[in-house]
């Protein structure tokens, strides 16, 4: 017959190891430190219009369009359904990728925002950016976006892997631990259960 109360035991030090990285970092995703930087939004900054307004013929291809101007001029985004292009707006003809001068003028423009957290450009290879304060910014320029990664936010990243019991990188090993963590706790909670109620069970028999 199963001893209730040392497999209780077990399956309670078995999980020891999950539940204080549950705790920990439940604790961290709840006061959320250092989450403003880690996962702020940087955007390009854009400037006013400035000559005569463009007359474009709508094309049925394009279902959105953005307009707009930055440090590097006038930009026309069109989303279509194989995604977004950049056009120049003058001829609508795709817009050929920036060097890195002009990728390092646009970031630059864009840190000032916040030039605490991202400092100045250290290297630039493949439309991503590395700063002096070791920040990643990638430029999606058929998007005309940015998304920015640093220290924090791989720290918290990995906080986040703990938590969801990602421990191995290795995706069917990581859903099975999940699985059986889940398992466990079920386990674990009706083993306390039964241990709750057998006192009672022995009372009613006396």
């Amino acid at each position: 017959m199963i001893n209730t109360r040392k497999l209780h035991r077990v399956v309670g030090l078995v999980m020891l190891l999950p539940f204080f990285g549950w705790a920990i970092t439940g604790f961290v995703f709840f006061v959320k430190p250092g989450y403003e930087d880690a996962y702020e939004l940087l955007q390009l900054k854009t400037y006013p219009m400035d000559g005569e307004p463009i007359s474009l013929t709508p094309n049925p291809s394009w279902q959105e369009l953005r307009y707009f101007k930055t440090i590097l001029g006038n930009h026309l985004l069109v989303r279509t359904a194989q995604g977004w292009q950049h056009l120049d707006p003058a001829t609508l003809a795709v817009r050929a990728k920036p060097s890195d001068d002009e990728i390092k003028k646009l970031l630059l423009d864009a840190f000032s925002a916040n030039p605490g957290r991202y400092g100045q450009i250290s290297t630039i290879e493949a439309g991503t950016a590395t700063t002096t304060t070791n920040v990643r910014v990638a430029l999606n320029w058929n998007r005309l976006s940015l998304q920015q990664t640093g220290k924090d936010t791989d720290r918290i990243d990995w906080l986040y892997k703990i938590h969801y019991l990602q421990w191995t990188g290795v995706k069917w090993l990581d859903r099975t631990l999940g699985m059986l963590g889940l398992a466990l706790i079920v386990i674990l909670s009706v083993l306390g259960l039964m241990l709750l109620l057998k006192p009672s069970v022995r009372t009613q028999h006396q």
